[in-house]
Parts: structure tokens; sequence; C-alpha cells
């Protein structure tokens, strides 16, 4: 299936490993041409060169209300163009209730709310017709997550936004799409396992609960992440879609 990607120009945040990473790096794959960013702009750099001449690393934080101009016009500057967004942001800490202080939920979120807030707003005031958003959330959207107390409080929240803008943003022909990842076998679900006194034994506990009986790979969820962002991908905006293995029990 051709999914239209070819010369296609997006900015990729967060991707220098994980799901940022392995979006991009199917975007690549595809054709695409990706500006692919992360905090240390080194590690963007190595992350980028791995994926070839159709990939350029950026250092930018989430965070800075900069960022969005910055990305924008460096996708313009190297590839002549920008078609889309794929906003992606490391999980925020672990903790219950009474574990996370002030400090941590308030960079969380600036990090992981406000911050692809912005993004979403500077893309969506540069995209045309055909251009795309897209979240990286988490199932916590849609079932809260034991010992993730930030992430189910601000990622439902985000999922409320983008739907909110996707109404918005329809008539000018620009989707908004959601990607809700469970257990994908990235360094961020091996250390959410490891926090645990047995690694091993949590993650065969998790895998028992999931119909598919193991972790997803990264590459799974980078191939669904390019085919939301893709033109074949073209009358579906609004939704939320599960990259779980069916661990989500609800419609």
């Amino acid at each position: 299936m051709d999914l239209g990607l070819k010369d296609r120009v997006y900015v990729v945040t967060g991707a220098t490993r994980g799901l940022g990473n392995a979006a991009a790096r199917e975007l690549v794959a595809d054709g695409a041409k990706v500006v692919i960013t992360g905090r240390d702009g080194k590690l963007a750099e190595e992350a980028a060169a791995e994926l070839g001449a159709n990939a350029v690393g950026v250092s930018a934080d989430n965070s800075d209300p900069q960022a969005a101009a910055r990305l924008i016009a460096a996708a313009r500057e190297h590839f002549g163009g920008f078609d889309g967004i794929l906003i992606s942001v490391g999980g925020p800490p672990a903790g219950g209730v009474a574990d996370n202080t002030d400090e941590q939920w308030t960079a969380a979120f600036e990090s992981v709310f406000l911050g692809a807030v912005r993004l979403a707003r500077g893309a969506a005031a540069e995209l045309t017709e055909g251009g795309v958003i897209g979240f990286v959330l988490s199932g916590s959207v849609y079932e809260p997550i034991p010992g993730l107390t930030i992430s189910n409080g601000l990622r439902p929240g985000l999922a409320g936004f983008a739907k909110s803008i996707a109404d918005e943003l329809g008539p000018r022909g620009i989707r908004v799409v959601g990607l809700l990842p469970a257990r994908i076998d990235t360094d961020r679900v091996r250390e959410l396992d490891a926090l645990s006194p047995d690694p091993e034994a949590a993650r065969a506990a998790n895998e028992s609960r999931i119909p598919l009986r193991r972790y997803g790979t990264p590459d799974e969820f980078g191939r669904t992440a390019a085919f939301l962002l893709s033109p074949a991908a073209s009358y579906l905006t609004g939704i939320m879609v599960p990259v779980d293995g069916g661990a989500l029990h609800g419609f």
C-alpha cells in the first residue's frame, strides 16, 4: 500500500529514542522527510544521522514557547515544506497521589500538556489543507494506570484538547489524531517494570492481561503512526487509536 508519504515533511518531537523515534523511522522508510527533536542536540543529530539524508536533528524542549516556530522553520529550511507534526514527549514521573510533588506536577504540565498545546497551536497556524497534527498519548486516556498518577491526570485532558481542535481545524482540511500506546517494549516501559521488586514477574503479569500475550514492538507502533499521519488516512480525524494488543477493554 502506498501511503503517499514520499517527500512529505514532518516534525517529530521527542524522537531521539522510544516511540517518537520509531515513528520517525517508519516515516522515513516510506519516503517522508523528518525533523526530529530532543532536549540533547547531540543525541538528536546522532538519531537523525542513523535515519539518513531525509532526517535532520534539532535540539528542542517541548516546554519552550518558541519551539514550534523554530521547528517549523527548520522543516522549511532543510526540506522545503511542512506537512504535519507528531507531538511525543517522555512520560512524567511515576508515583501515587502522595508521592508526586507540586514541582513534578508543574514540570509535567509544562512539558506534557502546555508544551503539546503550544506545538499544536503553532502547527495549526502554519498548516494548509492536507496537514495533520498527531499526539502520542497513552492508554491512560481511557483507563488509569496504577502508579502513574500524573500521566492519568494530564493525558485525558490533552486528548480532550485534541478532539476540540479536530473540530476547529476540520473545515480547513487539517486532521488531528491521537495514538494511545499501552505496553510497548521501550526503555520507558522497561523502567516502569523495573520499579517492581521483580521486573520479570511484573512483565509476565502485564503480558498475561494483554489478549495478544506480549508487549508491542516499537516498529508496530511506528507503522501505526506513519499510517495515521499519511494521506492514506485522509478521512480519519478526531480519533484516538489504541496501540495496545487489545489491553484496553472499552469500546
